[in-house]
């Protein structure tokens, strides 16, 4: 791994391993068709970020067994290319180690169908595990497009702007100043409104530490502290686990697109219901989060 800095930026060269799927990234930030946030075409992608509180553009180009990324920063910032590298390697999902799922069930009647049909699927990561909670809180229990167009909303509601063209996702801080008027503007309810403010509240105030908790993983104290926040429940947790820190073992059996894969997986009749779908990933720890995202990936072509 190259890394370099340059004047308001930093870049890097990863290596990437054999069978690394890089259209799993690309779709995962093709969700918003207007391109607003992100640029994506079939081999690179562009997204506005904040950066130290700066507006920052990342790049990412994939090549045959590498990657090429920089991030340019509209300010002046510390310079932290270790950093820089680590977030890409978490966003490409390189620190998950899959290999060792796909040997472990390889002749699984089941899951050995889903990594024949999906090997070396990783799951891509959010830029920050700030973004992974709102898109988490943003999605509750609404489709996808719907928290979509919510999701561009609150971008736009930020106004934070890269001067490449990209408006960029906001911090907690630049969250923190939004009224409930203005997410209510935003079309958000009431419920998701109050649960935003209340987390980007507290990320801002350090109350909760997301960055180092990428660092350290205190998965039980994680999730104490994120069912805290009005509004986070058990299923919005382990999303952001899965989304904001690549843990694979967050079990999303109340997710209905993981309900509906499987029931296409086991080809059953009737509708599987969350218990009987938490039964049966329970079998399957440390990895049940990795076979959600094998799930989403076998019913539809949007990444969630």
């Amino acid at each position: 791994m190259d890394v370099r800095t340059k004047s308001c930026s930093l870049a890097c060269t990863i290596e990437l391993p054999p069978g690394f799927r890089p259209s799993d990234i690309l779709a995962f930030h093709r969700r918003d068709p207007s391109l607003v946030a992100e640029r994506v075409d079939e081999s690179s992608l562009q997204k506005g970020m904040a950066w130290e509180g700066c507006a920052a553009c990342l790049s990412i180009r994939f090549h045959p067994g590498y990657a090429e990324a920089e991030l340019a920063v509209d300010g002046q910032f510390g310079a932290e290319p270790e950093a820089f590298s680590r977030l890409v390697r978490r966003m490409l999902g390189l620190t998950q180690r899959v290999e060792v799922f796909e040997e472990s069930y390889r002749l699984h009647p089941q899951l050995g169908l889903l990594i024949a049909r999906q090997p070396g699927l990783r799951v891509p990561l959010a830029a920050s595990p700030f973004e992974a909670l709102t898109w988490a809180i943003t999605g509750q229990q609404i489709s996808v497009g719907v928290a979509i167009s919510l999701r561009r909303k609150l971008i736009r509601a930020a106004g934070l702007k890269h001067s490449g063209g990209l408006e960029c996702h906001p911090d907690a801080a630049q969250v923190a100043v939004l009224t409930e008027t203005d997410f209510r503007q935003a079309g958000f309810s009431q419920a998701k409104t109050r649960a935003l403010i209340a987390l980007s509240q507290r990320v801002r105030d350090r109350h909760l530490p997301l960055d180092l908790w990428t660092e350290t993983l205190p998965v039980e104290e994680m999730r104490e502290q994120l069912l805290g926040v009005p509004g986070i429940g058990p299923w919005t947790v382990n999303y952001t686990l899965l989304r904001g820190f690549g843990w694979l073992d967050g079990s999303l059996h109340g997710d209905v697109a993981v309900r509906r894969g499987l029931q296409a997986l086991l080809a059953a009749e009737e509708k599987i219901t969350e218990d009987a779908a938490r039964r049966w990933l329970a079998e399957f720890s440390p990895w049940r989060a990795l076979i959600a995202a094998h799930l989403w990936a076998l019913k539809s072509s949007i990444s969630y």
